[in-house]
């Protein structure tokens, strides 16, 4: 009799709650020559398969079964159905090599779930038909599980999925509540000390120090230096180079006939000798538009207060010392008796209330667009497009797994919970109640690809030039970032094209390209999406701006709400009165009953710190501990990317030694690798 072959089959289950499972599995081993025989894994007496375990088997047949290309792996109730989640399987074959399949993936059910080994191959390099048919068959699978749904007309596309539990087991959070927004705002609240205000919706504050009450509890330095700093021009400047909202300032290049400043208004202001229009073509004077919040509906969920938006347009000026100060503005879009320029030279309180004015203008933009639009929704286009033209064995699934890791999750609960119609957006935001979705609706006619790609956005606002503005720490910072992804990402990308026929030969890139833009982005006659790549130049970009986007852009939006947010005056989420149409009426109780009552203001303070949390295992940018990547090439590349990142982290560590006012929202050790808060 033929002695029988051995083959070892180890199985890593996940470290997560409840990944281990009671239920028989059986494993069947594909190769070139034969397949084995269907085999159940048990080991009697044995307590196997449990979280965190590393279990191995033998599976024996009688002859060789070639080169190992596939394992088939099944689950059968035991009891009763125990979802399971398997990180990886690794075959050690006769010769003692061995060979690693890749899963990260729950098993539902009995579903049959078949791996291809880790290294990553293009679609034009698969030559048996065995391989083909697998790799169409996983994405028939993937498209019927991840479809496309318009949430609202005219916005990006989303997941058909109406709640978490929804969504397909391997995209779902760990634990629901760790991202249930119900449960963080009242965690939040708890921390904050602020229930007792939550029920005085309509009641104002008294005066700022009043404010305190609610800001007690939970504080940092940045935090503090806002509370203490916030009347300041220099901390109103500097916020739009490197607060919450960095990307709306640009260079002025011509004075705006709708926003009518003259050199009389504003000369006691400049400090060079020159005109107004001298400063300008000199290339000191800057501008902030919220043109487009024009026309938009404010919050009318509450027929007890009536709630406030303004398109405000603020000028600003670099000063000798490179400082960015306010010396105009103006609170509507157009120009009138009814709606003066306000300038610093105005009494005290009529400066300050049309900051604020600006400032609560801002915020609006900084949460629905910045925050929400062009970092959530958009990461969560690329990943359905991903989950849907990319199979787990091309190397550009494996290289943007990390970084679409729960951003499909955190966006339905967000519709299911916070943008919802009387979702807790609408409790304490002047665009709630609907207002969120015109403006979304409205940017969406002109948001282009380019303007994702971090170079170009900050080149097409005039912001480039570091000379000009020694202080733009977002931008310098980001830069670094950005050419850190990008030379890791061409690693990978070269890796695997040799050239760029290569790319433009790719099937499966290149239907992910389109589906991105005629599905994701609805293919609008707008639309400046690339339908096509037709180099490793192209594909590096195109992708360096999608694990930009949902990293360290997102970051930075988003983990700094408390700093700047959390001192209700710096960030009001709502106004209570219109903006003043004459000078000469603000006072303090004006601006006091302006301001969110003391319910919203607890909401809103509730929401900055609950979104400004990192979520426990945190993953942060270059750690990729689910080894999707076998290959020893891309492995260095990761560890270089690592490398480099660390440099980054170091050198804005020195630079914030020496600042009153440290930037850290961009320093790699603090942006999570995706979107996924």
């Amino acid at each position: 009799m033929a002695s029988m072959l051995s083959y070892t089959v180890t199985i890593s289950t996940g470290s997560q709650w409840f990944a281990g499972t009671d239920d028989y599995l059986y494993v069947t081993l594909v190769g070139t020559e034969r397949s084995s025989e269907r085999t159940l894994l048990d080991k009697p007496l044995y307590d196997d398969l449990k979280r965190g375990a590393v279990d191995s088997y033998d599976v024996r047949v009688g002859e060789s079964l070639g080169e190992i290309v596939l394992v088939k792996i099944q689950k059968r109730k035991y009891w009763m159905n125990n979802d399971w989640y398997c990180r990886s399987i690794t075959v050690k074959i006769p010769s003692g090599e061995c060979v690693e399949f890749p899963c990260f993936r729950w098993l539902v059910d009995d579903k049959e779930v078949v791996l291809r080994d880790g290294r990553a191959c293009l679609p034009q390099d698969d030559k048996s038909s065995l391989l083909k048919q697998h790799r169409q068959k996983e994405l028939e699978m993937r498209r019927k599980a991840y479809r496309w749904k318009e949430w609202q007309p005219g916005f990006p596309m989303s997941i058909d999925a109406n709640r978490h539990k929804d969504l397909p087991q391997d995209i779902r959070f760990d634990s629901e509540k760790a991202v249930d927004f119900v449960l963080m705002y009242s965690k939040a609240m708890e921390n904050l000390y602020v229930n007792q205000f939550v029920d005085m919706f309509q009641t104002s504050w008294r005066d700022f120090t009043d404010f305190e009450k609610i800001f007690v509890r939970i504080k940092n330095t940045m935090s503090e230096y806002v509370l203490e700093h916030w009347k300041e021009d220099f901390i109103f400047g500097y916020q739009f180079l490197n607060g919450c909202n960095p990307v709306v300032i640009k260079k002025c290049t011509k004075l705006l006939d709708k926003f009518p400043v003259t050199h009389e208004m504003v000369s006691v202001c400049l400090e060079r000798e020159l005109t107004l229009e001298q400063e300008v073509e000199a290339g000191n004077i800057y501008v902030v538009d919220y043109e487009v919040l024009d026309g938009i509906s404010p919050n009318c969920t509450d027929p007890r207060t009536v709630q406030y938006l303004a398109a405000p347009i603020c000028l600003l000026y670099k000063n000798t010392e490179k400082k960015i100060l306010p010396i105009a503005i103006q609170l509507s879009q157009t120009p009138g008796e009814d709606n003066p320029i306000f300038l610093p030279t105005d009494s005290d309180y009529d400066w300050l209330l049309a900051k604020i004015w600006v400032r609560s203008s801002d915020f609006q933009y900084h949460q629905t667009i910045t925050h929400l639009l062009r970092t959530h929704l958009m990461t969560e286009v690329f990943a359905i497009a991903m989950y849907r033209e990319l199979p787990a064995v091309h190397p550009v699934y494996k290289l943007l797994i990390p970084h679409v890791r729960f951003t499909i999750a955190i966006n339905t609960k967000a519709r299911e919970q916070l943008i919802c119609e009387r979702g807790l957006f609408d409790k304490a935001n002047a665009v709630g109640g609907g207002g969120h979705i015109q403006l979304v609706q409205k940017v969406m006619k002109s948001l282009t690809f380019r303007s994702l790609t971090f170079p170009d956005m900050i080149k097409s606002r005039g912001m480039d030039k570091e000379e000009e503005l020694p202080t733009y720490f977002y931008r310098d910072d980001g830069n670094r970032v950005w050419e850190a992804t990008k030379i890791f990402v061409s690693d990978v990308v070269h890796i695997y094209y040799t050239t760029d026929e290569a790319v433009q030969g790719d099937e499966e890139i290149q239907a992910f390209i389109k589906e991105v833009r005629c599905f994701g982005m609805q293919d609008f006659e707008s639309c400046e999406f690339p339908k096509s790549v037709k180099s490793r130049e192209e594909l590096t970009e195109y992708l360096t701006t999608i694990v930009f986007t949902s990293s360290a852009q997102h970051a930075v939006v988003n983990f700094g709400q408390y700093d700047w947010c959390s001192w209700i005056p710096n960030a009001p989420s709502t106004m209570r009165r219109p903006p003043p149409k004459q000078k000469g009426l603000a006072d303090i109780q004006m601006i006091i009953d302006s301001l969110p009552d003391r319910g919203r203001s607890s909401w809103h303070l509730g929401a900055v710190w609950a979104l400004s949390q990192y979520q426990e295992n945190e993953l942060y940018l270059g750690t990729y501990p689910d080894e999707h990547f076998v290959e020893k090439p891309v492995k260095a590349a990761m560890e270089r990317f690592r490398k480099q990142l660390a440099e980054v982290t170091s050198f804005i560590k020195r630079r914030n030694e020496t600042k009153n006012l440290p930037y850290y929202n961009m320093s790699p050790d603090r942006i999570p690798n995706s979107v996924a808060v």
